[in-house]
């Protein structure tokens, strides 16, 4: 009998996750597909562009829901999402990462009586601050499957008193994008305008509400920011978020030499961050890549959900965000002598090993 698997994405760090597993997919052929877009990202920088990066098929569904809220747009995904899966009739439906997507349908699903699968399940920042902590816990005790990337999550959800047998340790499933689209990001240039000399620049992303919705907080991280462009050349494709929160603050040109592009496609990021000195972000993923790529990163945040970058891998986390202290964790993170591995299992077969699992659950 046929598997019926739905996936469901909506927001960037979703589709980098999703397009190894539909890949994967394909070595099952008792196994058929649905790739639902929420639509919750849905300009072509940051949605459209990364479709065609990864290669990934065009969503079966898209259901259009746009920005809002968190209370609007988690709404607006259920109810949308809703008759998709009464009328397809799914055995399973996978979600990823830690979006208002994804838990508007983890909720859905299971509400209709359809198992849940969470895909990088079980990390925790420990900080109820973060609405993707808030969504990170409820998908995980809604989800019948729980795909971990590594042991902490594994503990986390033990702790949390939570199943073995629904826990499965996977690896993770970002860096089989990593690994599959890095040959291909090489070959693209990187920036228009003057070139930049390998592994003496640096790369910034910054978009989350914690650091760019105040202007003062915003305002130091932009005045590191000028100052690292003082000793190095400094790359920095603004959010849209970010950008409009410049504006009205006025921050713009706070940021000096450093310069500032439009968002860049998967694999232009890829590019520019493999051949960087320094990335400083506050992303998750990002945090990731950098592990992965074996560049310093410099991660603006006060806690992370996933610690075995900052144990393990290449980030040096930044809790209180000032000009000074920001620049100390960069002189950190580039200091020879760091030890840093890429973590067990980050070895771009995590979708192959989730395949196996939903192929016969």
């Amino acid at each position: 009998m046929a598997r019926r698997i739905l996936y469901a994405v909506g927001a960037r760090p979703n589709f980098v996750k999703a397009a190894p597993l539909l890949e994967a997919s394909r070595a099952h052929p008792e196994v058929d597909t649905l790739l639902v877009h929420t639509g919750q990202h849905y300009d072509d920088a940051l949605s459209g562009a990364l479709f065609r990066d990864l290669e990934l098929r065009a969503p079966d569904v898209n259901l259009g829901v746009g920005s809002g809220s968190h209370a609007a747009q988690t709404a607006a995904v259920m109810c949308a999402f809703e008759p998709v899966v009464l009328g397809w009739r799914p055995d399973v439906v996978v979600v990823v990462g830690d979006v208002n997507s994804t838990l508007a349908c983890a909720l859905a699903a299971a509400k209709l009586g359809v198992a849940v699968a969470h895909v990088e399940a079980g990390l925790r920042s420990w900080d109820r601050s973060m609405p993707e902590e808030i969504n990170r816990v409820l998908v995980d005790h809604l989800a019948d499957l729980l795909f971990t990337p590594g042991r902490d999550a594994d503990d986390n959800l033990l702790r949390e008193g939570i199943a073995v047998e629904r826990i499965h340790r996977v690896g993770n499933v970002m860096v089989d994008s990593l690994r599959r689209q890095l040959p291909r990001a090489r070959g693209r240039c990187l920036l228009p305008g003057p070139p930049l000399p390998d592994g003496a620049y640096a790369v910034a992303t910054v978009h989350r509400p914690s650091n760019v919705d105040d202007p003062a907080q915003l305002a130091e991280i932009f005045a590191a920011l000028a100052a690292l462009a003082e000793e190095m050349p400094v790359v920095f494709p603004v959010h849209p978020r970010t950008r409009g929160c410049a504006e009205r603050s006025g921050l713009l040109p706070a940021l000096g030499a450093a310069r500032v592009v439009e968002p860049l496609g998967y694999h232009a990021m890829l590019a520019l961050m493999e051949r960087a000195r320094l990335v400083v972000t506050d992303s998750g993923g990002v945090q990731e890549e950098t592990t992965v790529l074996g560049v310093p990163c410099v991660t603006l945040r006060d806690t992370t959900e996933r610690p075995v970058t900052v144990r393990e891998g290449t980030s040096v986390l930044v809790p209180v965000r000032t000009r000074d202290n920001i620049l100390r964790a960069a002189a950190e993170a580039v200091a020879p002598g760091r030890g840093t591995r890429v973590p067990e299992l980050w070895d771009g077969r995590a979708a192959e090993r989730i395949l196996e699992v939903l192929a016969r659950f």
